[in-house]
């Protein structure tokens, strides 16, 4: 039987890693639930081309829709990455470690990617959501069961990190006699998606940094105040196409869930109930979340209250028809003014 963790301190952990970026980081979001595996690889070593400093992907079971009609495997997809690109950093955006998935598999899935990317990899972790975790038939926690086991899972994964052979019995997950044989020489860095003060405390306990999907300075606040140092990311919803109209068309069409809100998105079970739950939702609703259109300077007020909340890693979710267009925009028009937000 293994000891309680509270937080393992290993080198390459701390916010002073050896070779951490600077100053605003763009990241390019890998819509898994709208692409197939190799269009989501292309779009990858494209991203690395046009500038971008990660990729971020999505790690899901299901789409929100039946209309995105994909949801590849993100490891395998990310594995392919890693081996097509030299400089692009990678990250899941996000895992949940406690549900469909044992924490002693995300532990060696995440050291092995570390190792193949040649340390360019962060876990993004998050407590799940009923879409994605449902499918293995053990049901679906409370909130507060979600938070219990998913700090029971990164306790497990740091355990695993130190090497050796471990054990662990917690309340809802445990661990007998598992060693993760191959460990980079620097962990990844584990970022925690967070929405309030709970996770938050998750976060400056067992994470190395912050994610969250709204401009909410009290969350990045209530991280630094905890003693958390670490990367701050965020998500920022821009739909690109040379038309307004066109791009907000093609945001409701694929994204139009999102809207809904995050105690609708982590509770509801499969694409149906999303489509329901989405049948009020108008283009207008779209544009109020989105940024519309091929302005750039559209794109960097939507960027903006993100890098003003504290945010340093903004990663911009396209939901545009044209993910080529989107990447020229980046590189001709977009990333210098985004850059000047750091």
């Amino acid at each position: 039987m293994a000891s309680r963790l509270t937080r393992i301190d290993a080198p390459g952990l701390c916010a002073g890693l050896p070779g951490r970026q600077v100053g605003m980081q763009i990241g390019y979001k890998l819509v898994a639930e709208g692409f197939g595996p190799q269009e989501l690889i292309r779009q990858a070593v494209r991203a690395e081309e046009a500038g971008f400093d990660f990729v971020e992907i999505s790690d899901h079971y299901h789409p929100w829709l039946d209309d995105q009609g994909h949801s590849p495997f993100a490891w395998t997809v990310l594995g392919a990455i890693a081996a097509k690109t030299t400089r692009l950093r990678l990250a899941t955006g996000v895992t949940c470690p406690s549900g469909r998935y044992h924490p002693a598999i995300i532990a060696q899935a995440a050291a092995t990617l570390a190792i193949v990317s040649d340390n360019r990899f962060t876990l993004g972790v998050g407590a799940g959501e009923r879409l994605n975790e449902h499918v293995v038939g053990q049901g679906f926690p409370s909130v507060r069961g979600r938070h219990e086991r998913f700090r029971e899972a990164l306790e497990i994964i740091r355990l695993l990190w130190q090497g050796g052979y471990q054990s662990y019995e917690g309340k809802h997950l445990q661990l007998e006699d598992a060693r993760v044989f191959d460990l980079p020489d620097r962990l990844p860095e584990i970022a925690v998606a967070v929405s309030g003060p709970a996770s938050v405390k998750i976060a400056t306990e067992l994470g190395d940094g912050l994610f969250a999907t709204e401009p909410k300075a009290e969350l990045v606040e209530a991280y630094t105040a905890g003693g958390g140092t670490g990367p701050r990311y965020a998500e920022v919803p821009v739909a690109w196409a040379p038309d307004a109209d066109a791009a907000a068309q093609a945001a409701w069409t694929t994204s139009r869930w999102a809207v809904t809100g995050w105690k609708v998105m982590a509770e509801l079970p499969n694409p149906v109930n999303f489509e329901a739950a989405s049948a009020t939702v108008t283009v207008d609703d779209v544009r109020k979340q989105f940024a519309c259109g091929p302005d750039p300077e559209t794109h960097v007020e939507a960027a903006k209250p993100y890098a003003e909340a504290g945010f340093d890693h903004l990663v911009l979710m396209n939901a545009g028809p044209d993910p080529d267009g989107f990447l020229d925009f980046f590189t001709k028009e977009l990333q210098p003014r985004l850059r000047s937000l750091g």
